[in-house]
């Protein structure tokens, strides 16, 4: 049977690509490009756009007193339509893509968007992106602003032909746009020349670069080209499949699955060099780039995309990661379940910085190192109560074992060797976990003593007496009556050498044998089984409670007295 050439085949599909483009490109220039119904809000906008510039220039002397940068925001926001209860549904269902910002005035959080939405709208615009940036008043237009669904602020929605889908993207304006690329068809920006590919450089921090040099030909690249100006998304991926080959085509997927990086596909290696220095001569490449001095990582592993994402996962964090609220997610989000947190004031941290970010290269893609500012009342206080630690001004060095839920503490100075050593145990598993404790306490002439994290083991476990132990936290409502009821009691049974009351403060000191969730809580731990301590009602009278301590009590003195009385030589 006849087979065509390979290149008889490229050329024939060719062909086909081209008129097939062309009867796409005829009907495309037949429909009307605009329905004033429907995008009356765009061109009035566009008309906007070209009267504020008219007016900035007309207004002269007091146009050139704003700095540039106001002046590129002023023209930002202009770009981003303002919807109201008349035009959301217009704008939404006349519009393929369009992602809606839902604010309120008031929010800080929404503050601190909005300039980045507005540079991401200039961003889109100058790509030539089909999607359409607007922004809702929640406040204002409640009732439209629940019927999109908007519940907090902000809130960032991408309708698709009408239906919304939640944002999972970041705030930063490239990552809002580089998010909103891969949603509206474009996974994979392709650069061809040097030029372009320096000019990519100076706007993007992070990104993921792919090369592909043996499935490059001139009559390939125009069919790729025309595919992604002109067809679907599923015809697009079917002629990466023919043309690029599955590794390309697990590249696209990949690219397409992540929602943070972009990707960017080349096929010239002097190109490649300019993005990722240093690439060997191959016909596959694949790495990441991030700004920062842990800069550059290829990838060692096969073209799939499921180890590709896993690949960027434990890749794409910076050595040292500062934890913000807008970052938050994706660094909790890592697949690293080693962490080392560093607390420290912002001046602290400056001089620690370089030498922590030599000890995180020691452990790259092992332990995740985290820094937070300790005078954050949302982020390091939380974490710091964990250690009892919350009034620490210090900077404290913790680590957590996400996979057992085990927590560490470097009780020695934070110096970059201690931190490593700290690290290394930590990898090993061989750091004693760390429990909270208050300092020992003077229990001296106390009829009730006061127990702590660091006291349990000799003065509840480890003691020769019956301990009765109240579990309580200060902000336990019911507690107030149950320490009560302990005094009394205490002082009633206050002549029983071999009886000891004491209390522990559950939020300030941990324990491994001390599993309470509910508070009050009343254990009566036997002499003679610490093991298992009894539970008694805290909710009973206090007559009831004095009992059944003395039930109990009688109980283990008969049965210590029968255990003394057996002969010998029935043991």
């Amino acid at each position: 049977m006849f087979r065509p050439k390979p290149t008889s085949r490229l050329i024939l599909l060719t062909l086909t690509l081209l008129l097939l483009v062309n009867f796409l490109t005829s009907i495309k220039a037949s429909e009307p490009t605009t329905d004033e119904n429907e995008d009356g809000e765009l061109e009035e906008l566009l008309a906007l756009d070209e009267q504020g510039e008219q007016e900035e220039e007309q207004e002269g002397s007091s146009a050139s007193v704003r700095s540039s940068e106001a002046e590129v925001l002023t023209k930002a926001q202009r770009i981003v339509i303002e919807l109201n209860h008349d035009n959301t549904k217009r704008v939404i269902e006349g519009h393929e893509f369009v992602l809606v910002l839902g604010y309120a005035p008031w929010c800080s959080r929404s503050a601190e968007l909005m300039p980045q939405f507005a540079e991401a709208a200039t961003s889109l615009k100058e790509l030539g992106s089909p999607l359409l940036l607007a922004k809702l008043d929640a406040e204002r237009h409640p009732k439209t602003a629940s019927s999109l669904e908007i519940k907090g602020f902000p809130t960032l929605l991408l309708f698709v032909n009408g239906t919304s889908q939640v944002y999972t993207g970041g705030f930063s304006a490239e990552e809002i746009v580089i998010w909103a690329r891969k949603k509206t068809g474009e996974p994979v920006i392709r650069i061809s020349s040097v030029t372009e590919a320096e000019e990519f450089l100076k706007k993007h921090h992070i990104f993921v670069v792919g090369l592909f040099e043996k499935f490059e030909n001139e009559a390939s690249a125009l069919i790729v080209y025309l595919f992604g100006q002109y067809l679907c998304s599923w015809a697009y991926m079917f002629v990466l499949k023919l043309l690029r080959g599955p590794d390309y085509e697990e590249f696209v997927k990949a690219a397409a699955a992540d929602n943070a990086i972009q990707f960017v596909g080349v096929s010239n290696i002097e190109v490649a060099n300019v993005l990722f220095p240093n690439v060997k001569p191959t016909n596959l490449f694949l790495g990441i780039v991030k700004s920062e001095r842990e800069r550059y990582t290829s990838y060692e592993g096969t073209f799939e995309m499921d180890k590709i994402l896993l690949f960027l996962d434990y890749n794409k964090l910076p050595l040292v990661n500062k934890l913000t609220e807008t970052n938050s997610a994706r660094v909790y989000s890592s697949p690293i379940k080693l962490q080392v947190l560093v607390f420290a004031e912002a001046d602290d941290f400056k001089k620690l910085l370089e030498p922590l970010q030599d000890v995180a290269r020691q452990f790259k893609s092992k332990i995740l190192f985290i820094y937070i500012d300790n005078t954050g009342e949302n982020l390091a206080k939380p974490y710091l109560t964990l250690f009892g630690l919350e009034e620490s001004n210090s900077t404290v060095v913790t680590a957590f074992d996400i996979s057992n839920n085990s927590k560490y503490l470097l009780e020695s100075d934070p110096t970059p060797s201690n931190i490593k050593e700290f690290c290394s145990g930590l990898l090993r598993g061989t750091l004693s976990s760390h429990f909270k404790s208050q300092p020992i306490p003077d229990n001296t002439n106390e009829t009730v003593h006061s127990i702590v994290g660091k006291t349990f083991d000799d003065k509840v476990l480890n003691s020769y007496k019956n301990v009765i132990l109240e579990v309580f936290t200060p902000w336990c409502i019911n507690c107030e009556t149950t320490s009560k009821h302990v005094e009394k009691l205490a002082k009633h049974f206050k002549g029983l050498d071999n009886l000891v009351f004491a209390r522990i403060d559950a939020s300030a000191n941990e324990h491994p044998k001390l599993q309470v969730n509910d508070y009050p809580t009343l254990l009566f731990y036997t002499a003679n089984d610490k093991a298992n301590p009894i539970k008694l009602s805290a909710k009973s009278s206090l007559k009831d409670l004095a009992t059944t301590i003395n039930k109990h009590l009688k109980v283990k003195d008969n049965v210590a007295k029968e255990k003394d009385n057996v002969p010998k030589d029935e043991l």
